[in-house]
């Protein structure tokens, strides 16, 4: 298997983050500098965190569904980073802008209060739920910098962030969230033009807890530190619903409350 250079690495990262900050799409990286492992992908995908003007504000949990999985033609989750600057609050103005996917997705969110760094040994749940400080409502917009998106292959998508984009936080929970069966939590996405979508956490790798442990030990595997203070995104507890701008969308779940956004 080829390997990538250190230059072709930042070759790749730089013109990611030149379309994703002008908007731009590629079909997909030329021939000489795909990824050919998911340490490359998470290589050039650390490279863009450097390029935001703040420390990474957390993790995003892709493809943890069938309905996600079926969207990106992969078969397993993906890893990506979530950007200080496209995180917002519960009620903002989000543009939809030129996104190719137009989807979102209703997602129960973790706020870490301890770090998780890399060790030999995997964590188990226990560990990584102990490390939790609160539980969020939330909804992603993700996106890709890819017209094949669906072609591409995982390696590509982890290297693209694994199609992160805009993320919406909700409040904290205020309920024990700790008691609660995060599998059975039912929820829903709503249009304000009357269309709904109903799921669950049970969507989320049969429950939001197993993927935030996979998320732990999958960047433990790659050298890289789940930190306090962090949100991981777990996953779209729908098939991943098609929006268009003008449109504002709340998601429901249950105990842990609502989240909305305004889509221009």
């Amino acid at each position: 298997m080829p390997v990538l250079t250190e230059s072709q690495r930042q070759e790749v990262a730089d013109l990611l983050w030149d379309c994703w900050a002008h908007g731009r799409r590629v079909a997909q990286l030329p021939a000489h500098l795909q990824p050919t492992s998911r340490q490359e992908a998470y290589d050039i995908q650390g490279r863009l965190e450097t390029r935001s003007f703040a420390p990474l504000a957390g993790w995003k949990i892709g493809a943890t569904g069938p309905g996600g999985q079926q969207l990106l033609n992969i078969d397993a989750p993906l890893a990506g980073r979530l950007l200080a600057e496209r995180i917002h609050r519960n009620g903002s103005r989000v543009a939809l802008g030129q996104s190719l996917m137009s989807v979102i997705e209703v997602e129960v969110a973790f706020r870490m209060h301890e770090s998780l760094p890399p060790r030999e040994a995997p964590y188990t749940q226990e560990e990584v739920m102990a490390a939790v400080g609160s539980v969020h409502p939330a909804i992603e917009i993700p996106d890709t910098r890819y017209d094949n998106f669906r072609q591409v292959g995982a390696e590509q998508l982890i290297a693209d962030n694994s199609c992160a984009d805009q993320f919406v936080l909700g409040a904290p929970a205020s309920v024990d969230w700790r008691s609660l069966d995060l599998a059975a939590l039912a929820t829903t996405a709503i249009l304000d033009n009357g269309e709904e979508r109903a799921g669950s956490g049970a969507e989320v790798l049969g429950d939001p807890r197993v993927a935030l442990t996979w998320l732990a030990n999958e960047l433990r595997e790659h050298g890289l530190t789940l930190g306090a203070g962090q949100i991981v995104a777990a996953g779209s507890t729908i098939v991943p619903m098609p929006v268009r701008a003008g449109l504002t969308v709340r998601a429901e779940l249950g105990v842990l409350g609502s989240v909305t956004v305004h889509l221009d």
